[in-house]
């Protein structure tokens, strides 16, 4: 299989505080268009797109805000990112931390009303993108840390939270896409991860820092990438200028020496920032950064 080589784009934003959240659509169209012709130049073969609140679905045009892309715009979108060699990939973040998207439905965690309008989703979704291989499902940082400035606190915990990934699995799985999601939850239950996570599931975990060995700040996390390969699972690992912009060179050359060509399916790289002319930089430095790291490795 070709290797992985992927840009996280931002078309919905609503994945942080409620506080932070838009009303209207934070993503210019000349600005999405440079980005893709970018990564096109520099080699890149696959988009995560964030559809969050950028979208009108047809199931449930209540998500959308203002200037938000019709199904029909983003149909077109996606068939120019493939006339380019680019693979658009769909996210959906159902954490309960990243789910401010779904209006007054993040209220609504593990009921059946939000079984309901998840999986209308995601069947639409998989639908848009003419049923892609991959589906993210997010699902970080679903911790009291990272919701310390929510006004309405929702943590799912023990159980529940395995009870309902798995019930995101069996959604995605049963429409032919791998789900694929980002691994910090095992930073804290790293024993559990790796007993009940299922191996279908393609992992991203994520280090933003410089320093790859033992002396690192955050070593456990980076460890997460070895503890994965040992347990057989498949890793598309991701890093991101928003720290440093040494970050991905050391994320790609770790992983090319720790971890088997079996299961290093690509790399993954963001720079957490809005598709907008004032993010420009920051948003091209990060793809070159991506390509020059595997230039080199």
């Amino acid at each position: 299989m070709t290797m992985i080589k992927a840009n996280l784009l931002h078309l919905g934003l609503n994945i942080g505080t409620e506080a932070g959240a838009c009303d209207s659509l934070a993503c210019d169209s000349a600005e999405w268009a440079t980005i893709v012709t970018h990564m096109h130049e520099r080699g890149l073969n696959m988009a995560v797109i964030e559809l969050a609140e950028g979208v009108k679905y047809e199931s449930h045009p209540e998500i959308a805000v203002t200037g938000a892309w019709s199904v029909e715009r983003l149909r077109k979108e996606l068939a120019h990112m493939r006339s380019l060699g680019i693979e658009p990939v769909p996210k959906l973040n159902f954490s309960a931390t990243h789910d401010q998207w779904l209006g007054d439905y993040n209220r609504m965690v593990s009921t059946p009303e939000y079984y309901k309008v998840c999986e209308d989703l995601v069947s639409e979704v998989c639908e848009i993108f003419d049923h892609p291989r991959l589906f993210h499902l997010g699902y970080d940082e679903e911790d009291v840390r990272c919701q310390s400035a929510h006004e309405y606190v929702v943590l799912r915990q023990g159980d529940l939270w395995w009870r309902d990934f798995l019930w995101f699995v069996k959604i995605t799985e049963r429409r032919g896409m791998r789900p694929w999601i980002w691994s910090d939850w095992m930073w804290e239950h790293t024993e559990e991860f790796l007993m009940r996570m299922p191996r279908c599931v393609l992992q991203s975990n994520w280090y933003y820092d410089e320093g790859f060995d033992e002396r690192a700040f955050r070593w456990p996390r980076i460890k997460c990438y070895l503890d994965l390969e040992k347990a057989g699972f498949d890793q598309i690992p991701t890093g991101s200028n928003y720290v440093t912009d040494v970050n991905m060179a050391g994320t790609v050359a770790f992983a090319k020496a720790k971890l088997s060509a079996e299961h290093l399916k690509g790399f993954l790289t963001t720079s957490w920032q809005r598709c907008l002319p004032e993010y420009r930089a920051a948003n091209l430095a990060a793809i070159d950064q991506l390509a020059d790291a595997l230039a080199a490795n």
